[in-house]
């Protein structure tokens, strides 16, 4: 990522959140990924991931799709992921033990060497405090040839998984709507995202979508995991307002939020999201 003064603040920022939520992902990591794997498998396939290729893992979080696509490339390949967090690429790193082709940087996307033969990236590109400049900086350090396989969200009614949940806490806030900057939809709009990777050197861009259908044991599991995953800003506000973020006013409003998603006992979520795929030349 090209650092800027603009967008040195913003990564400071992310690095900071990112690292606050780390422990609250891995506690869900486990029924988080039951659907979001599908989308790693995914975006390796787009990338077209196969034995022995170099694979770069953009924003990967606590390593994913990294972990899913270094079973592809196998003992000959390596999938090196990079994200700000230093806290989460630990995690990562835990989880990926024992796993010689895999290793994890600390940094954006100019932590990586270059010559992969795919770039893959899960959700972090809307977090991206210059999306235009991550975006060649990706496509630099992919080979000719190479590809971006990448995942963003979708609109905010359309992903009640991550939305629905900030929703709530917004109204019992009074928040007005956040302005325009890095955060998950950043990048909900298809056109958007095909212009901005076209204007970034990339070819044959294709933006397709998928939906992903995440289940929790009920509408207080639902509360859970927004609170777990909560960022640190709005944890304080809850804390100035209720006292305590778990205070029962917080965890009722997100279990109301949820509520009208009951199925088969738990609640289902499916939540939006768009695939883009680009070359480069």
């Amino acid at each position: 990522m090209t650092a800027t003064s603009d967008a040195d603040p913003i990564r400071a920022e992310q690095t900071a959140t990112w690292d606050a939520v780390s422990a609250g992902w891995l506690a869900w990591t486990g029924e988080f990924e039951r659907a979001a794997g599908a989308v790693s498998a995914e975006l390796v396939r787009l990338g077209g991931v196969r034995p022995g290729q170099s694979v770069l893992d953009f924003g990967t979080g606590l390593g994913e799709p990294a972990l899913t696509a270094a079973d592809v490339v196998g003992p000959t390949g390596e999938v090196v992921g990079v994200d700000l967090s230093p806290r989460m690429v630990a995690r990562a790193r835990e989880r990926a033990a024992g796993r010689a082709n895999t290793r994890f940087l600390v940094g954006g996307a100019e932590a990586a060497p270059g010559g992969h033969d795919v770039v893959l990236s899960r959700w972090a590109l809307p977090f991206a405090g210059d999306v235009p400049a991550t975006l060649r900086a990706l496509r630099s350090a992919l080979r000719p040839g190479g590809v971006l396989a990448a995942a963003v969200w979708g609109p905010p009614a359309e992903v009640p998984m991550i939305a629905l949940g900030f929703g709530a806490l917004s109204r019992l806030l009074a928040l007005d709507p956040p302005p325009h900057g890095p955060g998950p939809f950043a990048l909900a709009d298809p056109e958007r995202v095909r212009a901005g990777f076209a204007a970034a050197g990339f070819r044959d861009v294709v933006v397709t979508g998928m939906v992903v259908d995440f289940r929790l044991a009920g509408p207080e599991a639902f509360a859970g995991f927004t609170l777990d995953v909560l960022p640190p800003r709005l944890r304080g506000l809850l804390r100035d307002r209720f006292g305590d973020e778990r205070h029962p006013s917080v965890r009722q409003a997100l279990a109301e939020a949820a509520d009208g998603f009951r199925v088969d006992g738990g609640v289902r979520l499916p939540s939006r999201c768009l695939l883009v795929r680009g070359a480069r030349p």
